[in-house]
């Protein structure tokens, strides 16, 4: 099947920073067209100072970053994750998608999308698949629609099987970022007695909802908010976990420490390896200690207290 090309038109100022965030959603690639210092590359690099006018027209002030996205890996995932972390960055952008048409790209990738056991205890459920082996475990049903967070990506697995790991006596919980909902339903299968999540987007705050729903969850047990980060949050918990990017996360643990319950984790998933030195450089100065590392394929969570 086709792959979907994604491009992103952005301030050539934000290139790096969408290039990163371009890298945590592309399996399949990318590559940027930056033109703002084409004359000088093409010096320094091609040792040519005779250039195409075409590429003498093309606008210098924009970057282009390109992903190519496998139907396996749901472009409308991708699409959303994309949305949801350049709104949460303030980073100005257009996007446009090639070779598919929208019906096809939104749905195709569910063929690919099968039932899976994620850590120790649970089982993920597309709800479209009514004929699976849930071999004894926790059976979490999940509908991700164009939301982040079906449990295929591995910053989501990773994040789960983190959580999973430490709900023994967690009462609360926190999702920062929730997408589809998944990290903070799998905490109320696994045992929290209450549940908050939060995200930007109101759509992945209806697909939360849902997901609450379709696993027996409710307000006042589940409760989804649409804010910004912890703009709408109130009171503490004994988990908070954001499955975010690197930017957001640094921005969020400036004062997530109010959140927190006396001894209550911190989990950050969504950090791409080459960010990894300057997310412990600041959980350092924050005062958070790292207990546990999770690494899969370049991307990372953390499981951090306060020390």
């Amino acid at each position: 099947m086709d792959f979907t090309e994604i491009m992103l038109t952005v301030d050539v100022r934000y290139a790096d920073t969408v290039s990163d965030i371009a890298c945590m959603a592309a399996r399949g690639g990318i590559y940027v067209e930056d033109y703002s210092h084409l004359e000088q590359e093409a010096h320094d690099i091609a040792h040519i100072d005779l250039i195409d006018e075409e590429l003498l027209r093309k606008d210098r002030s924009k970057a282009i970053v390109h992903l190519y996205i496998s139907p396996e890996d749901n472009p409308a995932e991708a699409v959303t994750y994309l949305r949801e972390r350049l709104t949460a960055q303030h980073i100005p952008f257009e996007m446009d998608r090639a070779i598919c048409r929208n019906e096809d790209w939104e749905n195709n990738w569910k063929a690919f999308f099968k039932p899976m056991p994620i850590g120790e205890r649970l089982f993920i459920r597309p709800v479209w698949v009514d004929d699976y082996d849930a071999q004894n475990r926790t059976v979490l049903h999940i509908e991700p629609g164009v939301s982040f967070g079906s449990g295929t990506h591995e910053t989501t697995r990773l994040c789960l099987q983190a959580i999973e790991k430490h709900m023994d006596g967690c009462r609360s919980f926190l999702d920062v970022g929730c997408g589809s909902g998944i990290l903070s339903v799998a905490a109320l299968l696994l045992g929290a007695e209450c549940a908050e999540a939060v995200d930007i987007d109101p759509l992945a705050v209806k697909m939360a909802r849902l997901n609450g729903e379709l696993n027996g969850f409710t307000a006042p047990q589940y409760t989804v908010l649409e804010g910004n980060l912890t703009d709408k949050v109130h009171g503490t918990y004994d988990i908070v976990a954001a499955n975010i990017v690197a930017d957001a996360i640094l921005l969020l643990s400036k004062d997530i420490k109010q959140f927190l319950k006396p001894g209550a984790l911190y989990i950050t998933s969504g950090i791409i390896d080459l960010r990894e030195q300057e997310i412990l450089d600041a959980f350092d100065a924050l005062g958070f200690e790292v207990l546990e590392r999770y690494e899969e394929h370049g991307w990372l969570c953390f499981v951090t207290r306060e020390s």
